[in-house]
């Protein structure tokens, strides 16, 4: 069976709730996106209870601007929407056999990838069938993150019955866009054993390789995408931090946005219901998270450092605040505004939980908000995420436009989603781009060894 690298390497992760150390560092300002992690967790461990409120989980620049024929080239060779082109595949020679599916964020659509679909499909060749999933445009993205990921899941296997060529998959998503992404993965995924066949029940890593729809997955990025939802602190920094803002976020946001913004506060569901997003951190009833994030070759996560208006550094870099250190003021080597790389091997420990004292802070914050009692729920849900999703290994990219023209774009310009008016990103799009190049270049090299 094809093995994954691993790199010796980690952060220092110190865990508030438990007794668990790991010093384990690297920290790298010049390193080039190639390389991998492991594809699986470490030795994982398995948490029950016959308690409502607890869980069963087992777990694991481009500096030259390109010009506006880009906008035409990715019409034309790229796939998006209806999927008009699958006709045309499986059919003739040099077929396509690596899925990308590219996942827009809230109120977005399938148009907000013109550059970064052009620009990937010229960098990565005919290998590659690049797909802008449409299922979700506009306020569709308001149904929910389960919803929302479904009807994803449902349009990648159409995609994939369609295309009889394909052998693997990966994706790369944007901001709320990488949620969907996480449950759609969940709901593609099967378990498949050493001996190749595909399975739905079993949790021993070491002896199955996931499938995705199918598939081998390969890599799963998110761009700026609030893994630790949006409630606390400058997790939704346009609210300046401000207390009396941050109360009246949470009963505002279903208001405005439906499901979705319950999901992301932390507020979806009864109180002795665990949220959404804590339970996309673990493996449970409702579907395998972990499991299908595991069983991706790489996982990376780009975050913007700052002027990012939409989704805080932490939240989208899956770290605690004491994490967060100042990070590089100069870019990477041929990837303008890309600062820093980080490796985080998995980590072991005995989360996540939903604790009698967390539903009761939910109650709380559910039925009477206020400053104490929602930073009380928020720094207890927040931790138990971070301790189910670093199971697994993350590669984690810091991104800082602070030396662009318009800093302020940061949410828009880290996938270039306006050619013209978010071009500052280009060297985001290249560095993702040669990292999803080496991974190909990985995985054939071992399919070739086998």
């Amino acid at each position: 069976m094809a093995t994954s690298y691993l790199i010796q390497a980690g952060c220092g992760f110190s865990l508030i709730f438990s007794n668990i150390s790991n010093n384990c560092s690297f920290r790298t300002g010049f390193i080039a996106p190639f390389g991998s992690i492991s594809s699986s967790s470490s030795s994982s461990s398995s948490s029950s209870s016959s308690s409502s409120n607890n869980f069963n989980f087992s777990s694991g620049t481009n500096s030259n601007w390109r010009h506006q024929g880009l906008r035409a080239q990715a019409m034309s060779t790229t796939t998006q929407g209806d999927f008009a082109a699958s006709n045309r595949l499986g059919n003739g020679e040099n077929e396509p056999d690596h899925l990308l599916v590219l996942v827009h964020g809230i109120l977005a659509s399938s148009s907000d990838w013109t550059y970064a679909e052009a620009e990937l499909k010229r960098r990565l060749g005919r290998n590659f069938l690049i797909y802008a999933s449409s299922v979700n445009s506009h306020t569709k993205t308001f149904a929910g993150v389960d919803g929302a990921g479904k009807r994803l899941a449902d349009e990648v296997l159409q995609i994939v019955k369609k295309t009889e060529s394909l052998k693997r998959i990966s994706f790369l998503a944007h901001s709320l866009g990488g949620l969907f992404a996480r449950y759609a993965v969940a709901v593609l995924y099967s378990e498949c054993d050493s001996s190749g066949t595909q399975s739905n029940s079993g949790t021993d890593f070491s002896s199955r390789r996931g499938m995705i729809a199918g598939l081998e997955p390969v890599s799963f990025i998110t761009l700026a995408t609030p893994h630790l939802g949006v409630r606390g602190r400058k997790q939704l920094p346009f609210l300046l931090g401000v207390p009396f803002l941050e109360k009246l976020a949470p009963p505002i946001a279903p208001l405005v946005v439906g499901r979705t913004g319950k999901q992301l506060f932390l507020t979806d569901g009864k109180p002795s219901r665990p949220p959404l997003l804590l339970r996309m951190a673990s493996d449970c009833e409702e579907g395998k998270f972990l499991s299908a994030l595991s069983a991706f070759r790489s996982r990376t996560l780009y975050a913007n450092v700052s002027y990012d208006h939409m989704v805080g550094w932490r939240t989208s870099s899956i770290r605690r605040e004491k994490e967060l250190v100042k990070p590089p003021l100069q870019s990477l080597d041929g990837y303008k505004h890309v600062v820093d790389v980080e490796y985080c091997p998995p980590v072991s420990s005995g989360g996540p939980h939903f604790p009698q004292e967390a539903a009761k802070a939910k109650a709380e914050a559910q039925k009477a908000p206020n400053a104490k009692n929602t930073v009380e729920y928020h720094e207890l849900m927040e931790e138990e995420m971070i301790q189910g999703l670093q199971k697994l290994g993350w590669k984690k990219v810091d991104v800082s436009f602070h030396s662009a023209l318009w800093p302020f774009f940061a949410h828009n310009n880290i996938h270039v989603k306006n050619e013209w008016f978010h071009n500052a990103g280009v060297g985001v799009i290249a560095h993702v781009a040669d990292g999803l190049k080496q991974q190909e270049l990985s995985t054939s090299y071992i399919s070739a060894s086998l």
